[in-house]
């Protein structure tokens, strides 16, 4: 007869030693692979642990440096559509290399974010993972320094994706995209079709990879001698609901603009919305263009024209990056590339909307 746990059914490593006839650090040492047994005791021990559909309890053998080695992904907003990519970049790749791959979402709580990253530590993650714009503050730079030196004390190594690099000799990899060169080249094919009022909503002012986008957007203008108008540029964040309530105040505070370029595709799926309950066309009155070609944007009426980021490839190469450092390498900053993808929601300028 099998006997039943303590808690109701669920077996415990006492009832594997129990039934193997050993103890239970005997159990531990054959279930963790670490320490030398007789093949007699690890036959007894498994088979007992078959017969009893035992289960080893993760987190206990994640402490104890014998489970399967991990790493951390945390980010701002898991319902994201680009975070979501580069999770999913993450999760494969991280699988591939047999790792587990754990997943913290903090809603912007850097208290949320802190507590993670110790108890990651605590675990000895192989790697933690921060995804995400942020402001380039003198406190953001000493606060990642400790997280990244504290990470490297225990063997660990700190990934930043996205976010502002730290000061040189700091143990960190920073992996970016040009968020810059990707809204200079889209703000530059918008210009090429005739646009001279182009209306920009962007992200909130303080986070680094919207003011990246707005400058690229104010380069293309002063790569062809023109001065963009200021009442042009609107800021938000990177939501839908934000693109669709910048559009409409855009639109009812009489602003003239031909065509909007939107800082995200959220952004532009919202702009989107509010133009047609506005009873405009895109781009037959106004052009339409977003940044970041998730995969929606192409289903949208009319089919996005958008700015490419390789969100999957980022999350990949996040783990191959983080993984294959030790902790003693130094700060490393990686750049990739994005190119604009051309749809049908730009054309050429119609009269002025206003």
């Amino acid at each position: 007869m099998v006997r039943k746990g303590g808690d109701g059914g669920r077996r415990t490593i006492r009832d594997v030693a129990a039934r193997a006839g050993v103890s239970a650090s005997t159990v531990s040492r054959v279930l963790g692979g670490v320490y030398p047994v007789s093949t007699q005791t690890r036959t007894r021990v498994l088979r007992a642990v078959r017969e009893l559909d035992y289960v080893a309890d993760a987190h206990a053998k994640a402490v104890a440096g014998a489970g399967t080695p991990t790493l951390a992904f945390v980010l701002d907003d898991i319902t994201g559509p680009s975070f979501a990519h580069m999770a999913h970049g993450v999760e494969r790749e991280a699988a591939r290399l047999g790792h587990l791959c754990l997943v913290c979402s903090t809603d912007g709580d850097a208290d949320h974010e802190q507590q993670f990253i110790e108890m990651m530590r605590a675990q000895r993650a192989a790697a933690v993972i921060l995804v995400g714009g942020a402001a380039d503050t003198s406190d953001y730079r000493r606060r990642m320094a400790r997280i990244a030196e504290s990470l490297a004390s225990a063997g660990s190594r700190l990934v930043l994706c996205g976010r502002p690099p730290l000061d040189p000799g700091t143990p960190v990899t920073v992996i970016e995209y040009d968020n810059e060169s990707g809204a200079y080249a889209l703000c530059s094919y918008v210009l090429a079709q005739g646009h001279r009022r182009i209306l920009f909503l962007g992200g909130k002012p303080e986070n680094t990879a919207a003011q990246g986008r707005e400058r690229g957007y104010v380069a293309a203008h002063r790569a062809r001698g023109l001065d963009p108008d200021p009442a042009l540029r609107r800021s938000g964040d990177f939501t839908r609901d934000s693109g669709h309530r910048l559009m409409r105040q855009a639109l009812d505070a009489g602003l003239e603009f031909t065509a909007v370029v939107a800082a995200t595709d959220m952004v532009a799926a919202g702009a989107l919305t509010a133009l047609h309950e506005a009873g405009l066309r895109v781009p037959g009155d106004v052009s339409l263009a977003g940044y970041d070609d998730i995969p929606f944007a192409r289903d949208l009426c009319p089919p996005l024209t958008t700015v490419h980021v390789p969100y999957e490839e980022l999350g990949r190469l996040a783990v191959r990056t983080g993984l294959g450092r030790t902790p003693d390498t130094p700060d490393e900053h990686l750049l990739l590339g994005t190119h604009v993808v051309i749809r049908d929601s730009v054309g050429p300028p119609a009269e002025a909307v206003r």
